[in-house]
């Protein structure tokens, strides 16, 4: 009875379960960034790329990850295997790539190269969407005063 009952639950959670949203191009995560102001999560990943599919399978499908991308970022995810377009100076040799951009498509910083686990990916969301939220409201005082 009990496993009946532990995998009807895992059936349901399954169900329910939230999907990542991701843009369905280079150009349309930048589009939706700037509407939305949110920060971009750009990864380049390949299918046939070991880590590539773990980052996939088990980070990016975790519920609380995929609730902070969701509700946090503009996520898009280019494959070097099928030869999305992305802008040359993002391209690393080796994958994946994890960039963290503005919502303008600039880097915030340099990518975190490798899979990482849903732990410390949820640290690293954090610190990046509070210093876009801070480089925002910076962005918004400079303009005022320079309209002074």
């Amino acid at each position: 009875m009990k496993n009946i009952l532990l995998s009807l639950l895992f059936v349901f959670s399954s169900l329910f379960a939230s999907e990542l949203q991701k843009a369905s191009s280079f150009k349309d995560a930048i589009t939706n960034a700037e509407n939305s102001e949110k920060p971009i999560m750009f990864i380049v990943s390949r299918h046939t790329c070991k880590y590539c599919v773990m980052l996939e399978n088990y980070t990016l499908s975790d519920v609380d990850v995929i609730n902070r991308l969701n509700a946090n970022f503009i996520t898009y995810i280019a494959y070097t295997d099928d030869n999305d377009a992305f802008p040359d100076e993002l391209w690393r040799p080796g994958t994946p790539a994890i960039w963290f951009l503005d919502n303008r498509g600039r880097a915030m910083s340099e990518p975190i190269m490798g899979a990482i686990d849903a732990k410390n990916l949820l640290n690293v969301l954090d610190i990046v969407h509070k210093r876009f939220e801070k480089q925002k409201k910076m962005d918004k005082y400079n303009y005022t005063r320079s309209k002074l």
